[in-house]
């Protein structure tokens, strides 16, 4: 996050799109897939021809009310209108959406930090094609020629509009972040940015602290938290710089080069746009009833910040670190292997430290893996018939190839070494070493780390580094009752 100078303040309200995980498009039967062959899921009705009529899919319906419930939204009545303009990639000119009463409105997000930023709406409308530019910089200006796939035409999408409430970009990462969460938990998407199923709009301005509001400008089809970020934070410097230079800002429409890490002006709006709304003609209102609201609501499952808190829970004064682990653990959604290692007697912070470090890393391998094998393993390592690192080692093969954490351990022998051995190994290592031991024993505690390196060398990794520390302790105690 780049500060701002002097007592400059940004204002930002972040507008997301979000495709709906239906198996049909919104208004027809043609497959919602991504990846498929350009313009092979497309029939009259998505594109457009004359004569098709639209019917609306149910089970987006359910999925735009399931976003506005875990959004704290009002669900209402709503109608849909068309939205006139002229692209390329919308073969009817106009788009199907949500106008002045959208399904959700009136809402509230709660980030991890506390803080709150209101929702505006959470309305439904039709996705457009897709258009490739090809020749020059990739867009539509200066390209040699376009190619359209209208396969994405007429997917069902929600467009959720915060209030003007963000004042930085860490702020607005940490919202869209949140949202995601949310929006895969709700199963309404798969958050896949990179696919295009999750792209955010940024609406930008400065001010004084207590100002009025100033001119925004919005910056189109943010594709991941990385780019939102430093998005906002040069156009809001680029505004800042602007005004303290004497300029105006104009009210426009801008583009984000992820290359030259710049925004530039795709349009300007000198006025309002006209998209002269008016009612779809071939489209029913829309009024879920209390029912179907209540089989919605009841069906959602725990969210994100529910989530976090019941992980919360099972630690005693948590740390920043034991904290960040557990947004990285219900973030890719690990916590039934957190719950089901302490509820088998496991730690719960070594617990988290596994599933948020090496279930994370072999994330793909999870298939592999049963909640009773990492129990196991964790619980071995907790009892000290493993180390740390063998544990780790452990939890990669699991990963890989499944099996029995206890078979595993035994075939790459490890086999924990007896205390007797232990301590020989050790007192051997100190007449080796004197003076570092001399150095450990009046309180370089540095130098544990010296001994246990070479206790793992000699013992094959065999040796547990906890054991090795306490039988350290140990000696260095007797040694100065000795003095």
């Amino acid at each position: 996050m780049t500060p701002l100078p002097g007592d400059w303040e940004m204002v930002v309200g972040l507008e997301v799109h979000t495709e709906l995980q239906t198996a049909t498009k919104m208004f027809c039967g043609c497959a919602n897939h991504f990846g498929s062959e350009p313009n092979t899921n497309v029939c009259p009705v998505c594109l457009g021809l004359p004569g098709s009529l639209p019917v609306l899919n149910e089970r987006a319906v359910e999925l735009a009310m399931a976003i506005g419930i875990a959004l704290h939204c009002t669900i209402a009545p709503s109608t849909f209108h068309r939205k006139n303009y002229f692209y390329p990639d919308m073969p009817k000119d106009f788009q199907i959406s949500q106008y002045d009463l959208p399904i959700n409105k009136g809402g509230y997000l709660d980030l991890p930090d506390a803080s709150r930023v209101s929702i505006e709406r959470a309305h439904m409308e039709e996705d457009t094609g897709k258009s490739t530019h090809l020749g020059g910089s990739g867009r539509i200006h200066g390209a040699d020629r376009s190619l359209v796939d209208y396969n994405r035409s007429g997917v069902p999408l929600v467009e959720i509009v915060s209030g003007p409430d963000i004042r930085s970009s860490a702020q607005a990462r940490a919202y869209a972040s949140e949202l995601r969460g949310i929006l895969i938990a709700t199963g309404a998407s798969d958050g896949r940015m990179e696919e295009g199923s999750m792209r955010i709009d940024a609406n930008v301005s400065v001010r004084r602290p207590g100002a009025p509001f100033g001119t925004r400008c919005e910056i189109k089809n943010l594709n991941s938290l990385r780019s939102l970020q430093r998005a906002i934070d040069f156009e809001a410097l680029r505004q800042i710089e602007l005004i303290e230079e004497g300029g105006t800002i104009r009210q426009e429409t801008r583009h984000w080069d992820e290359v030259l890490g710049e925004t530039s002006t795709m349009r300007t709006k000198e006025e309002a746009e006209d998209y002269r709304y008016f009612r779809e003609p071939d489209l029913v209102d829309l009024a879920p009833s209390e029912q179907w609201q209540h089989r919605v609501r009841d069906a959602l499952p725990a969210m994100p910040a529910q989530r976090r808190a019941a992980l919360v829970a099972l630690l005693v004064a948590p740390s920043e670190a034991q904290l960040d682990a557990v947004a990285v653990v219900v973030d890719l959604g690990l916590e039934q292997y957190v719950h089901a290692a302490v509820g088998g007697g496991a730690e719960a912070a070594l617990t988290l430290a596994r599933a948020a470090n090496e279930l994370a890393a072999g994330i793909g391998g999870l298939a592999n893996l049963s909640l009773a094998a990492f129990t196991s393993t964790v619980l071995l390592e907790q009892a000290q018939a493993l180390s740390a690192t063998q544990a780790k080692t452990v939890l990669g093969e699991l990963l890989a190839h499944g099996g029995d954490p206890t078979r595993i351990a035994a075939t790459l022998g490890f086999e924990q070494l007896s205390s007797d051995s232990l301590g020989a190994t050790v007192a051997s290592l100190i007449d080796e070493h004197p003076d570092e031991w001399t150095r450990y024993r009046d309180g370089d505690e540095k130098l544990a780390q010296f001994f246990i390196g070479q206790v793992m060398k000699l013992t094959k990794g065999q040796a547990n580094g906890k054991a090795v520390i306490a039988e350290l302790q140990a000696r260095r105690s007797s040694r100065r009752l000795a003095d």
